[in-house]
């Protein structure tokens, strides 16, 4: 759905819209709004790792391990986590990328290790018995067509193996600065929302709940500074695990 970072294509960042703030594919559901958006050229995101996923991997322990990607889109997080040695199933609302996340998991030698599904995460859960080591949702923000993002969050806690980790990162603020003007007032979560979204029990321990600012750049090629909500929990591995 809505991933990944700054593109090579010149709108950078997230903002699924044209630059007159209409939708790409008129009214619909949200998946009618992401396969049009999709069908407007053939990759819409830069196929790079976002710098917060390869930051918070990079402080756990090697040899990977079973990982989830809530709107993967076109897959660049679900294959450079593949690369890293981890067992990756990638979730997106438009079934074309999905189709392009799979051919990129294919051409990079990874296709054993990756599985994409298209479904909505709005009722898509994990099998009972299915569990993950690492479930990661990098700007699942879906604007003008939104989407149940608060309870998609707090669902995806159920999907984290005991000593697992949930990355949520977001835009905590617009992500350049050419963007409509309908989205300047957009609520963009703050990691406190974010944390609250999550709904969590005492099983769990806070690891990071912080806005983190970085450069992006925009459709007129300047960089520019925004920041992003990252929030990252641990369930405890048993219940007097500290």
């Amino acid at each position: 759905m809505h991933a990944h970072d700054d593109p090579s294509a010149p709108a950078d960042a997230h903002t699924p819209a044209r630059p007159d703030g209409t939708p790409a594919g008129g009214g619909g559901t949200a998946r009618d709004w992401w396969e049009a958006r999709y069908a407007e050229r053939d990759g819409i995101w830069s196929g790079r790792v976002n710098a917060v996923l390869a930051d918070v991997v990079a402080g756990l322990p090697s040899g990977g391990g079973r990982a989830l990607d809530l709107g993967c889109g076109e897959g660049g997080d679900v294959v450079w986590l593949a690369e890293q040695g981890w067992t990756v199933t990638g979730v997106d609302l438009s079934q074309t990328a999905v189709d392009r996340a799979d051919r990129a998991a294919r051409s990079a030698g990874v296709a054993g290790r990756t599985r994409f599904v298209a479904a909505d995460l709005a009722t898509w859960s994990p099998a009972p018995d299915e569990r993950f080591d690492l479930v990661t949702a990098s700007f699942l923000q879906s604007w003008p067509v939104g989407i149940p993002r608060d309870a998609i969050l707090h669902r995806a806690t159920t999907a984290v193996a005991p000593g697992g980790h949930l990355l949520v990162t977001a835009h905590a603020a617009p992500p350049h600065r050419d963007v409509p003007e309908e989205m300047r007032s957009h609520r963009f979560p703050t990691p406190e929302q974010d944390l609250a979204a999550l709904r969590l029990d005492d099983g769990w321990d806070v690891m990071v709940a912080e806005g983190r600012p970085r450069s992006a750049t925009g459709p007129d090629g300047e960089r520019h500074e925004t920041v992003d909500s990252v929030v990252l929990v641990r369930r405890r591995s048993t219940e007097v695990d500290a």
